[in-house]
């Protein structure tokens, strides 16, 4: 018999694609906790309901990522729509102890509240800032801005216990969200190691070429990628540098954008843009890769989230270049080359120093791994993640 059954509400991913959200889903139920799951539709996850490894997903639609402030209200309605929908669905064929919400957005506390009167507990996972995001994207403040502060305080109100993705999180959700230090648990981003592993490299990805630089991430506009645009045209056409491949994996809103800017920049054979991988055929990519790089630039919300990528890159003993922010020095520490924040021609100046030296490559490399498997791998938050569990249910 489960312990508890689980419901992980995700509103911006699919599962399992969100690999966070996944490896936390399977550790619940190797646990012992029985586990549903509602998340969105997208490409290559289109099947509305499945069972998969024990774990019930039900899938809704949802529209097209807004591309404007104006656009959210939209997404976030439907989305709670359905999650209003399903979650009575799946509570009446069975009690739901615990509603686990992943933000983005701030909304799905709506679902626990609505829940809450049959005795449903709330635990908040926080995975971005959602004012800050909103900053990022948009670059001002105004209502909608104001209206977020609200959620994001309404959630943290609603919540018996937090989790935060790194210490940065934390205080926010002590400070700003006004929760006892108590009830907020660290719970990393740790890469599995059992699915985050070398395989053999593809020479044919390189092009050609000597070097490979891999990335990997979503293709936002929050992301940096047209600044890793401008840094690859200038070190193709100013520094004359033609032995270089630079491979961009990964898909979101930004994607058609950055693929057009590359032909502008006429540095389109230098740039693949497979689109969406996962399994092997990431492995592949960043297995291949000389480096790999975290172009994210510095600004409230970068400074203070955990990158996936980042902890992708070192698990598979890859050295990295990124610009130096709290967060991302906190992960991979002496594993990264760190470039001065804004500054695109020193960015460029550590790939180019990191490709032309290859003993500093190696010994990033296992700087990095190292750092993974002893003390960032899943493995070592599964207890953490476990007491938070332990926590809302006592």
């Amino acid at each position: 018999m489960a312990r508890a059954h689980v419901l992980i509400i995700v509103e911006n991913l699919p599962l399992p694609f969100d690999r966070r959200v996944w490896q936390q889903a399977c550790a619940l139920r190797d646990a012992g906790y029985a586990v549903s799951i509602i998340c969105p539709v997208a490409d290559g996850y289109r099947e509305r309901y499945l069972e998969l490894e024990g774990i019930a997903i039900h899938r809704h639609p949802l529209p097209n990522e807004a591309s404007g402030a104006w656009g959210y209200p939209l997404e976030y309605a439907t989305a709670l729509f359905w999650q209003l929908l399903l979650t009575a669905r799946i509570g009446r064929r069975r009690r739901i102890d615990v509603i686990h919400a992943c933000n983005p957005p701030d909304t799905i506390f709506l679902v626990a509240a609505a829940a809450r009167p049959f005795g449903v507990r709330f635990l908040f996972d926080h995975h971005d800032l959602c004012p800050e995001l909103f900053v990022a994207k948009f670059g001002h403040s105004g209502p909608i801005y104001r209206l977020m502060r609200v959620l994001e305080r309404a959630t943290f109100a609603m919540a018996r216990v937090s989790i935060a993705t790194n210490d940065s999180f934390k205080r926010i959700a002590c400070t700003r969200g006004g929760m006892d230090e108590a009830d907020v648990f660290v719970v990393r981003s740790g890469p599995n190691l059992d699915r985050v592993r070398r395989v053999a490299p593809d020479p044919s990805l390189h092009n050609g070429r000597t070097y490979l630089v891999g990335y990997v991430g979503v293709m936002g506009e929050q992301e940096g990628l047209e600044d890793l645009l401008h840094m690859i045209a200038d070190i193709v056409h100013r520094r004359d540098r033609h032995d270089i491949q630079f491979c961009l994996v990964g898909f979101g809103p930004s994607l058609d954008g950055l693929r057009r800017l590359a032909e502008t920049l006429q540095i389109e054979p230098y740039v693949d843009f497979p689109g969406r991988l996962a399994g092997d055929d990431l492995m592949r990519v960043l297995s291949s890769a000389d480096i790999c790089v975290s172009p994210d630039p510095k600004n409230d919300m970068n400074d203070q989230s955990t990158m996936n990528k980042i902890l992708e890159y070192m698990a598979l003993g890859k050295a990295l270049v990124q610009y130096d922010l709290t967060e991302g020095r906190a992960s991979a520490g002496e594993a990264s080359l760190y470039a001065r924040p804004g500054d695109r021609a020193d960015f460029a100046d550590k790939i180019i120093a990191l490709l032309d030296d290859p003993s500093l490559r190696q010994r990033l490399g296992e700087v990095g791994r190292q750092r993974i498997e002893e003390r960032l791998a899943w493995h070592h938050e599964i207890p953490r993640l476990l007491a938070a569990y332990e926590r809302v249910l006592a």
